[in-house]
């Protein structure tokens, strides 16, 4: 499962840029999985959708 982690963080931020400093790449690196990664990979607890869309689906 880590790995699967750490090959979306590679693919989708750290690799589509240079980083002026180690301390912007880790703000950057921090947004992504707090605002993209937890909210949108898929759970399987949920069964297999993200929480965004588990949410909306209780709400409705």
């Amino acid at each position: 499962m880590a790995e699967s982690f750490f090959a979306t963080l590679k693919h989708e931020l750290i690799g589509t840029q240079p980083w002026p400093s180690r301390s912007a790449a880790h703000t950057a690196i921090f947004e992504w999985i707090e605002s993209w990664y937890n909210l949108h990979r898929l759970h399987s607890s949920l069964g297999s959708r993200c929480p965004v869309d588990y949410e909306a689906a209780l709400a409705a």
